[in-house]
């Protein structure tokens, strides 16, 4: 059967290839995301000539101008200073960025500011640094130069993707047509280190941004998100089933699982179910049944606590004529929430688990460190607030600015006015975001007031109104400075 479906695969003869649901395909922008950083000392260290060609290519156009030089400079300090100290993580906040950027050279945004994934926003302030970067160093014409090899690429590795999509798809027998109005996307991009995945879910969109590694790519990780493509709109539309199955959450928190799993059922559901199918497909042959049982068991083990479940219906699944999109919702009415408790509460949970090939998606992202130091701040807990913001800071785990704007507003509520006039000033000097600079001016100015130093504050209201942050709150208070001294309101309020 799975050789009838791979005979009906259209053949296409140039640069994107696609498969029955998934498009492989190499991208401009992430090439010159990768390529930037590349030069900044992301070390990849691929096998594949194109990397090295392209790294001496960038390197001969910054020599040749002290224009490129400057802006490589630039660019490259940017880099340094939002660098991850895990390479892998590095790499993910620029893949993030990447995917969410237009073609070049203007690098435009394709959603709104607001809307970006954490990761993606940290680094923002890269994308001016990178247009310009770009322009001097003719990055555009380095691209076109070596596209034939990221051709030769997509050529060389649409066989084995399309065998892992039409495989899965055959073993459960969904339709063989794509799905109107969603796309799953796998871009190749040698210039990350080999075997380095990504995963992203945007809206009703799936990317992965795949290494090869020699000639091999990580099949296993690529199933894994397609299998989140076609079964998370499954599930997580039903949300009275998952809602019936949120007892399983309780026996699930001494689980080596990342927290997520933990506060959300339909999360928990969904990966129990893909780690199934993955177990059921991990071998074939008469000698397959123990491979399978061991990497159900092991799934169990690290809290997926419905694979068992899932595994034994996708047992008799495969001696049925119906699909998975009819047998689904009965799995989950019959699902015995009573017994699969009990069954979880009798695990022996593993120390720890092997990390997961997770689709990372905007919508739900954990509260950062800052984001609990703007909790905190709120609260009035300001020395939790200033603990928390200098441990991001020291770390540089997130924005630096952000992180002491919020240094400075601690220290400001603990009446330590030095503090706080050092950090606002800190912040204007790293800060990327008009917002944050114009209200450390904003402090700034109300600080000179309450000091007595009228010439001063208004300097720094004249100043938040220039920073660029046209938004009614923050002209409203530079104005408001502008007009009169600040007043503190008294301790009461």
């Amino acid at each position: 059967m799975l050789l009838a479906v791979l005979c009906l695969l259209p053949a296409v003869p140039a640069a994107a290839q696609s498969t029955s649901k998934a498009t492989l395909d190499a991208s401009e922008t992430i090439f010159s995301v990768l390529a930037a950083i590349g030069n900044c000392g992301y070390e990849a260290a691929s096998a594949e000539p194109v990397h090295a060609q392209v790294e001496a290519d960038i390197a001969k156009a910054v020599a040749a101008s002290k224009e490129a030089q400057a802006a490589s400079a630039e660019m490259c300090a940017f880099y340094r200073d939002h660098q991850q100290p895990d390479s892998a993580r590095d790499l993910a906040q620029y893949v993030s960025l990447a995917l969410n950027l237009g073609e070049p050279p203007k690098f435009t945004l394709k959603v709104k500011e607001a809307d970006l994934p954490p990761d993606a926003n940290y680094v923002l302030g890269f994308v001016p640094l990178l247009a310009r970067f770009s322009e001097l160093t003719n990055l555009r014409h380095i691209w076109q130069e070596h596209r034939y090899q990221y051709d030769e690429l997509i050529m060389r590795f649409h066989d084995p993707v399309s065998k892992i999509i039409l495989a899965t798809d055959v073993y459960l027998r969904l339709p063989i047509s794509g799905y109107v109005g969603r796309a799953f996307t796998v871009y190749l991009e040698p210039m990350a280190a080999p075997g380095q995945v990504n995963a992203r879910n945007y809206g009703a969109d799936y990317f992965m941004v795949v290494s090869p590694t020699g000639n091999s790519l990580r099949l296993d990780q690529i199933r894994h998100t397609y299998l989140h493509f076609i079964l998370d709109p499954l599930l997580l539309k039903r949300a009275n089933a998952m809602a019936r199955m949120a007892p399983l959450l309780r026996t699930v928190q001494t689980a080596p699982l990342d927290d997520i799993y933990k506060r959300d059922v339909a999360l928990l559901v969904t990966e129990s179910l893909i780690r199934a199918v993955e177990a059921r497909l991990a071998a074939s042959g008469k000698n397959a049944e123990p491979v399978r049982q061991r990497d159900s068991d092991k799934a169990m083990a690290e809290g997926y606590v419905l694979t068992r479940y899932f595994f034994e219906q996708l047992i008799k699944f495969e001696a049925e004529p119906t699909g998975l999109r009819d047998a689904l919702p009965d799995w989950l009415y019959y699902l015995d929430v009573g017994r699969e408790t009990k069954r979880a509460e009798n695990i022996r949970f593993a120390s720890t688990a092997a990390p997961a090939p997770e689709v990372m998606a905007p919508a739900k992202p954990k509260a950062g460190v800052l984001d609990l130091a703007e909790q905190r701040l709120a609260s009035g807990d300001y020395d939790g607030a200033r603990s928390l913001a200098q441990r991001a800071l020291d770390q540089k785990q997130e924005d630096a600015a952000r992180a002491l704007f919020i240094l400075a507003r601690a220290a400001s509520m603990n009446k330590d006015i030095r503090g706080a006039r050092d950090y606002f000033e800190r912040t204007i000097e790293v800060a990327r975001d008009a917002k944050l600079r114009a209200w450390a001016h904003i402090y700034l100015g109300r600080i000179s007031d309450i000091q007595e130093n009228r010439e001063a504050a208004l300097e720094h209201y004249k100043a938040a109104l220039a920073a660029g942050d046209g938004t009614p709150e923050t002209r409203a208070a530079a104005e408001r400075g502008l007009k009169e001294p600040y007043q503190p309101r008294p301790q009461s309020q």
